[in-house]
């Protein structure tokens, strides 16, 4: 084995090796070179190297969203641990934890015009949970001590009275506390937390035994607690229109058991999203298709009397408006997810994991009479009917590119959406309970969702298909830019040649104003980039072209596939508003 012979570094690899954070993404850099000396030697380890720190965080963002465990990326000092602050507050908005690890100059080299030296100290902010901002060693090394002529008078002064009062150890202690208390965050709470390791030259000297001892100390259990839980039985029973909203969840999240408790009460009313990844004949999948054309009066009819939410943020701006419009009387959240208090009358949070939610309620559970979940189920399915109806009428847009794509979805895959037009159009859309669908809907941002992709598509042995707008794509190229992409791996871009999205927001369209700063109007396309790749890349422009494409696309497994649609700019919006108005 081969160990950096910083005392720091060694630190940090075993602290990292005993919290089982297996995964680490590295970046290339010099300043890090004792982190990635220690990683890369250790085979406990799977490290990757991705050159674009930006890409690098998602990617890890990516492993870490299928593990459901911390992932590791490492950089150099400087402005590369800025790029990874997309990322950063992605995962913090997702509850995913990414554990950054920043290489830093030494405290004496910061502020003095040095390079690559910026003020790393917390530099992220709230956007993680913890930040770790660790010490220098004290060296006692000859090669320190000559490096000591380079110092400041004052800082010589204060090393020599430093070594002479044998602090060395009392810097070790503080780091190892720090380290830890780092770590067990980003486990306990599933969020992003920032380690920053100062390091004094010579970086690359290398040893064939560790130096030092690491104390780990244990990751603390957290109790649920149970407070409020009377209450919220008394308030459920007192509740004739319930609604269960469920954002954001990981395939398998709630038993199926539990599941069928909620949908065999005919006062409670399921509505799910496709990043929910709950499928049960009695739910609501797509809530926007439900409740996109109500009037006040039937909204008035929807409202519930209690709500509860679980699962991450919900991608439907139509059943925040309604929650916030027609509230109810109580919102209780339940899961280890953040409770964000989203209609502005949240009562509790219950953080405890699902399963011990609903099996310490399940035996007091009693149904209510109710006819609120039967008129909704039967709204539904009219609006399904006038669904297909107008899938069959529209023409080639972005709306019947996605129809096309659904129905030619195998059983068994994993779909990785952009944000944006693409999220918003998947839910308008049922999927199977083998089909699972991920999106950065954190900050809700479009970079990055490539590379988070093509991590996820390594970590799982599920197929996996990346879905993306043009603009997103274009964002993310150097998310391609990576040996890691598996040979099933593919990429839908829908080209619509700019920000579509906008064109469906209120404003002034069809001007050169907007064309350029809103729309961003383009004539770009992938061909080149998957080329040089190493995609086997087609396009398509029509509707009879892109059925006979999708054959070949989806059971084509021997290269990485790009299949980039090219549609109308001009007709997405009017035929995306008028399908609410149609399902009516």
């Amino acid at each position: 084995m081969i160990y950096s012979k910083i005392p720091l570094a060694q630190t940090v690899v075993q602290l990292c090796k005993a919290k089982q954070i297996q995964h680490i993404v590295l970046s290339p850099g010099s300043r890090n070179a004792p982190l990635t000396i220690g990683f890369t030697h250790d085979p406990y380890f799977k490290c990757y190297s991705i050159v674009d720190e930006r890409c690098a965080a998602f990617f890890a963002l990516g492993i870490a969203q299928q593990l459901q465990a911390p992932v590791a990326v490492v950089c150099t000092s400087g402005s590369a641990l800025l790029n990874y602050f997309p990322a950063v507050a992605e995962a913090f908005y997702s509850n995913i934890p990414l554990i950054v690890l920043s290489a830093d100059r030494p405290k004496y080299k910061v502020g003095i015009g040095d390079g690559q030296t910026i003020n790393q100290k917390d530099v992220y902010g709230t956007h993680v949970a913890y930040a770790a901002n660790l010490k220098d060693d004290i060296s006692t090394n000859k090669t320190f001590i000559e490096a000591e002529k380079e110092l400041p008078l004052y800082k010589n002064l204060e090393h020599k009275l430093e070594k002479a009062l044998g602090l060395q150890q009392s810097v070790q202690d503080y780091n190892e506390q720090e380290i830890n208390k780092a770590l067990n965050t980003a486990l306990i709470e599933k969020l992003p937390i920032h380690i920053n390791c100062p390091f004094n030259e010579p970086l690359y000297e290398r040893v064939h035994s560790l130096s030092l001892k690491v104390n780990t100390l244990q990751t603390p259990i957290i109790n649920p607690d149970f407070s409020h839980f009377d209450q919220f039985k008394t308030d459920w029973q007192l509740s004739s229109k319930k609604i269960v909203l469920v954002g954001v969840l990981e395939p398998n999240s709630i038993e199926e058991e539990y599941l069928n408790v909620l949908a065999n009460d005919p006062s409670v009313l399921i509505l799910t999203e496709s990043t929910s990844n709950i499928y049960h004949e009695k739910t609501i999948p797509s809530i926007d298709k439900l409740i996109g054309a109500l009037t006040e009066a039937e909204f008035k009819i929807l409202q519930p009397d209690l709500l509860i939410t679980f699962g991450g943020l919900v991608v439907s701006k139509k059943i925040k408006q309604f929650l916030r419009s027609f509230p109810p009387k109580q919102h209780y959240h339940l899961g280890l997810h953040q409770a964000n208090n989203t209609f502005y009358i949240l009562n509790h949070w219950f953080k405890m994991p699902l399963s011990t939610f609903f099996s310490t309620w399940k035996p007091d559970y009693k149904p209510l009479e109710s006819n609120y979940q039967s008129f909704w189920l039967e709204q539904m399915a009219s609006r399904r009917k006038h669904h297909a109806a107008y899938m069959a009428k529209i023409p080639f847009t972005d709306f019947k590119v996605f129809n096309s794509i659904l129905k030619a979805l195998p059983k068994n895959i994993q779909i990785q959406s952009a944000n944006s037009s693409i999220i918003r159009y998947l839910q308008l859309f049922d999927f199977k309970k083998t089909q699972h669908i991920y999106c950065n809907r954190g900050t809700s941002g479009i970079d990055g969702s490539t590379s988070t992709a093509i991590g996820a598509a390594i970590t799982t042995k599920t197929p996996t298909l990346c879905i993306t707008g043009d603009l997103s794509f274009l964002y993310d190229s150097n998310a391609l830019w990576n040996n890691y992409i598996p040979k099933n791996f593919k990429i839908i871009i829908i080209n619509n040649g700019g920000g579509g999205i906008f064109r469906i927001l209120p404003g002034h369209k069809n001007t050169e104003n907007f064309d350029t700063y809103f729309e961003t109007k383009h004539q770009l396309d992938a061909q080149h980039l998957a080329k040089m790749f190493h995609f086997n890349y087609n396009k398509v422009s029509n509707e009879n072209e892109l059925e006979q494409k999708l054959t070949v696309f989806f059971k084509t497994n021997n290269e990485p596939q790009l299949l980039e649609i090219f549609t109308p700019s001009h007709l997405n919006d009017d035929v995306l508003l008028n399908y609410f108005k149609a399902i009516k």
